[in-house]
């Protein structure tokens, strides 16, 4: 029978008085790291001593011991029990617990000292989100727990939430089956079968990154940041029932609203009310809408009002401020280091000078009772109310509406811009769609969609052409020299008398995109430089330079500039025709060429809403193979029509793509004298070459 092998003897555990411990120089621990000696003293002091020292016997000359012992593992423990007996809330003979090393053993002091800081594995992270959700639910509060462990209640909160995420997903994270920024993603949405689903979905999707868990998390919800949201605010949605998520890992502009649809309903009332206290105003007509359509005053007059002139108290309150900003400003006009009091200060002033200096308008009572007011919602949330409008309809009306009647009012037409009383019926596009569309190869895309993208290069093409005056003087003498010297003349996109274009059913949302805001923003600048009356127009035109004068005409040609693909009638009603929508196209690419116009630099994308929505499948998948490869569109052909336009639009966001409306030919492929040709672009054709834009 072979030998048995020695039994492990462990080294014994001992009391001993504190005054006759010694830190030993063996300690390898040298540089501060973690908690404070105070912080650890302050910690031993609430639960006692947790872990024993580790002590070795101090030996004489002659090997002998001497009473003391040494500590070469757990010197920062040594120094918070020393610190307490300095505070003497710890006396010096105190017995402290410690393990008790032989002097003669093999292994060095150093060593040990080492192997106690080393060979140790961290707790892992879900051991202590469970082990915090332990301690809150026994009654500690998370500004309790964080002050016990030296962490911030922000941080114990964050811990907290981890351990709130599905226990199957906890589990898969413990197996390493997902990294902890997986996991902190899952955090923005309290509902497990949501995260569970997610979760699945994410094994058929090449992208697993948090920021794609988050976006699924949230499709369905709304942004804190929204203008509806700042609209009503935040705590009327919440005071009403609406819940609210939040992300405490990552910045999210206040969180997501979980309930559209009470925001939605909120935002209605909302306007309604406040197109109630308009129309108290005298109006015949209000008309609410969140977003008001492009060209939704096209066909109505504007009338014009008085400014209110201010009184004696707000002129001097003006005058007042005005002279508190001017001392402000000389005071810290040559100091680097200014306080931030001293910018809100001027802030406030500024904020207040502008509230003042921004006059409401009266307007004559008879006006007032044939015109009516469009009132919607601004980017930041602020009620945006343009008075004065009088429709052709009411042109004729003289007399006053009578006290007591109704007022109308009316919300807006999405397609027409026109204002209709509440309650009719909206024919609005229909959004219905088939997610199990039959792959039956790419088909030309729907008249209605090239009809929305080309309004959307209308505008960048008007806003590009009217910052380049010199190719705007060009074009309109291009337009007018074939209007007056050639018997028949060639169709120009610029529709000169001068007068705006009008979209034929204008997508939603037209009016706040970026070239319509630059268009809008210009017009106002040349409103406020030109004079009221025009009688005194010529005189004004000349007292400008000609840098002044250029711009202006470019901004007056760039208002005419149509290169909408339109949806020609079955019936053709003579209004516009294929052939006539063929040249303006075409001259739409020189003009486009010319000035340089760059779609995604005016701030287009490809988005669902704004165009995979109107696709079909193949199409989505072609797209995709053009703009990133075979290998991305692969990624997603598995996928439903919803899920697959979602994953389109993230694949497509920066790849700088555009669909062929919106693209403008290089001048090789159609030179301007190729302007006679019959052939339409492709994205006009079907199969079979005939013109697909008389019907979808």
């Amino acid at each position: 029978m072979g030998k048995q092998p020695a039994k492990i003897t462990l080294s014994p555990s001992r009391d001993i008085p504190f005054d006759k411990l010694v830190l030993s120089q063996s300690n390898v621990r040298r540089i501060k790291a973690g908690v404070s000696i105070p912080e650890l003293a302050e910690d031993i002091a609430r639960r006692t001593l947790l872990q024993s020292l580790n002590v070795r016997p101090v030996l004489d000359g002659n090997g002998a011991e001497t009473g003391m012992f040494e500590v070469p593992a757990g010197g920062r423990r040594y120094r918070a029990l020393e610190l307490l007996v300095k505070q003497r809330r710890l006396a010096s003979t105190a017995l402290v617990p410690c393990i008790v090393k032989a002097a003669t053993t093999d292994i060095s002091a150093e060593e040990d000292s080492y192997a106690e800081n080393a060979v140790r594995e961290q707790l892992h992270p879900l051991d202590q989100f469970r082990a915090m959700q332990a301690m809150v639910d026994k009654g500690s509060a998370a500004e309790d727990i964080a002050a016990h462990f030296g962490v911030t209640p922000a941080v114990v909160r964050q811990r907290l939430k981890l351990a709130s995420v599905s226990p199957r997903l906890c589990e898969i994270y413990a197996d390493d089956g997902m990294t902890l920024e997986q996991l902190m993603a899952f955090t923005v949405s309290d509902d497990h079968a949501r995260q569970e689903q997610v979760w699945e979905m994410l094994a058929h999707s090449y992208n697993k990154s948090a920021a794609y868990i988050r976006q699924r998390l949230t499709e369905n919800s709304v942004r804190v940041a929204d203008k509806r949201v700042r609209f009503v605010t935040i705590d009327a949605y919440v005071a009403a029932g609406g819940g609210v998520m939040r992300d405490l890992f990552e910045d999210d502009d206040g969180g997501w609203l979980t309930d559209p649809g009470l925001l939605d309903t909120l935002v209605a009332d909302k306007l309604r009310r406040a197109g109630e206290d308009i129309a108290a105003e005298g109006w015949k007509w209000v008309a609410t809408a969140v977003d008001m359509p492009w060209a939704v005053t096209n066909g109505h007059r504007e009338i014009s009002g008085t400014e209110v002139a201010m009184t004696e108290a707000e002129q001097a309150r003006f005058v007042a401020l005005q002279g508190e900003s001017d001392e402000i400003e000389a005071q810290w006009a040559d100091e680097h280091d200014v306080p931030q009091d001293v910018y809100d200060r001027l802030d406030a002033i500024n904020a207040e000078i502008g509230k003042l200096a921004d006059r409401p308008l009266v307007f004559e009572p008879a006006d007032v009772a044939i015109a009516g007011v469009f009132v919607s919602i601004e980017r930041d949330g602020s009620l945006c109310v343009e008075r004065g409008y009088i429709r052709p309809e009411d042109e004729q009306a003289a007399d006053p509406v009578p006290d007591g009647t109704e007022h109308e009012l009316v919300s807006v037409d999405g397609d027409t811009g026109s204002a209709r009383p509440v309650g009719t019926d909206d024919d609005g596009r229909t959004g219905g769609e088939d997610d199990e569309e039959a792959d039956e190869g790419l088909k030309p895309l729907p008249d209605r969609l090239v009809a929305d993208l080309t309004a959307w290069r209308t505008l960048a093409l008007q806003d590009a052409l009217a910052q380049n005056p010199a190719t705007a003087f060009a074009a309109v003498l291009h337009a007018l020299v074939l209007q007056t010297c050639y018997i028949a003349s060639r169709e120009s996109c610029l529709q000169l008398t001068v007068q705006d274009v009008s979209f034929a059913n204008p997508p939603s949302g037209l009016r706040d995109s970026a070239p319509a805001r630059s268009l809008a923003e210009r017009a106002r600048y040349w409103e406020e430089r030109l004079p009221e009356s025009d009688a005194d127009l010529w005189d004004a035109l000349l007292a400008l330079n000609g840098d002044e004068q250029a711009a202006l005409f470019a901004h007056c040609a760039s208002r005419s500039v149509n290169a909408q693909c339109e949806i020609v009638p079955k019936y053709d009603n003579g209004r516009v025709s294929k052939h006539s929508i063929e040249r303006r196209l075409a001259h739409s690419h020189v003009l486009a060429r010319a000035v340089g116009l760059d779609p995604v630099a005016a701030g287009w994308r490809p988005t669902v809403d704004g165009y995979f929505r109107s696709v079909t499948k193949p199409r989505i998948l072609a797209d995709v193979t053009e703009a990133r490869g075979e290998q991305f569109a692969g990624m997603i052909d598995h996928l439903k029509k919803a899920d697959m336009a979602r994953e389109a639009e993230r694949l497509l966001e920066d790849a700088q793509w555009l669909p062929e409306p919106l693209r403008t030919p290089p001048a090789c492929e159609a030179e301007p004298g190729d302007m006679d040709s019959d052939a339409l672009p492709a994205f006009l054709e079907n199969e079979d070459g005939a013109y697909a834009i008389a019907a979808e």
